[in-house]
């Protein structure tokens, strides 16, 4: 009875030891299976998320305006990293759409037009404007975003360059629009001058958040009538104290001539008062250059 009772803890102690033994394999095998070719810790862990300051770092990099990087892209580099986007688009002239509209000559189109009936999203559709270089710039950071809605399910080119580049040869493919100029920007470091555009991407959305506090005064619905202020819808590129329904100027503002580029918005949006010393605009500015930037993104998109 003692014997059989001594076999049968042997056993039971055999199998246990032998348990143990194939789950150290198995644990081993797992180890090398998931850290193949990482034998050493990477040198960067994880992802970098764009915009997000790195522990210890000294804040991202200032992206550079659009224009910039457009004059050092490279057409065939944006060929190349636009073999990712053949799984849903096609781009050559006449070829069908498919799980995503034909990009052929996409750039200076009308947003979600154009595309021999594709049925865009809602969102999309209710964007309005072109898509021009500025557009395309912000769509390819981060289409949900510019978009909320959209059925487009890339997450987006953290790289600005690579943004540049794939929109250099979007270009190219039956648009061929002239590429804008390159702006002035501070050197790095440096304060920036006094109503310089700001090297920011701009967010429609967040942008019209922060138009709220302009409704006071502003109206910005096509065919609306001017409040206290005009209405400015379209606004974006017209000349300075342009026929606003005959809405009145001041002699200041009348006298700086120019257009509302993105430049002279953001000098505008920064300090009325100091852009034109004498305008009956009581607003103090938006001293946040990221909120003038998506205030400036919001007017845009609506023409």
């Amino acid at each position: 009875m003692g014997l059989g009772m001594d076999d049968r803890f042997n056993t039971i102690a055999g199998w246990t030891l032998f348990g143990g033994i194939v789950a150290l394999g198995l644990s081993s095998l797992s180890a090398h299976y998931f850290l193949a070719d990482k034998h050493e810790r990477p040198e960067t862990m994880g992802y970098a998320i764009e915009g997000v300051e790195a522990e210890g770092g000294a804040g991202a990099a200032a992206v550079l305006p659009i224009a910039n990087r457009l004059a050092t892209g490279d057409v065939a580099k944006g060929e190349a990293i636009f073999a990712k986007c053949k799984a849903c688009h096609t781009i050559d002239q006449g070829a069908a759409n498919g799980i995503g509209p034909n990009l052929w000559a996409t750039v200076g189109e009308g947003i979600a037009q154009g595309k021999a009936g594709f049925a865009f999203s809602d969102s999309l559709k209710a964007k309005g404007g072109k898509w021009d270089f500025a557009a395309l710039d912000e769509w390819l950071t981060n289409p949900k975003k510019f978009a909320d809605g959209t059925k487009m399910s890339f997450a987006g080119i953290a790289n600005p360059q690579e943004r540049a580049d794939v929109i250099l040869y979007l270009n190219s493919k039956g648009a061929n629009l002239p590429l804008p100029a390159p702006e002035a920007v501070p050197a790095a470091g440096a304060a920036p001058a006094a109503g310089a555009a700001v090297a920011v991407v701009g967010d429609a959305a967040a942008g019209e958040k922060v138009f709220a506090k302009c409704k006071a005064c502003h109206t910005i619905d096509k065919g609306a009538a001017n409040g206290i202020g005009p209405n400015l819808f379209g606004i974006a590129g017209e000349k300075v104290a342009g026929d606003r329904g005959g809405f009145a100027f001041s002699d200041a503002l009348k006298g700086k001539g120019g257009a509302w580029d993105d430049a002279t918005l953001d000098t505008w949006l920064t300090g009325p008062a100091k852009f034109a010393p004498g305008t009956k605009m009581t607003f103090a500015g938006l001293p946040d250059a990221k909120q003038r930037a998506d205030v400036i993104a919001y007017l845009k998109s609506k023409k």
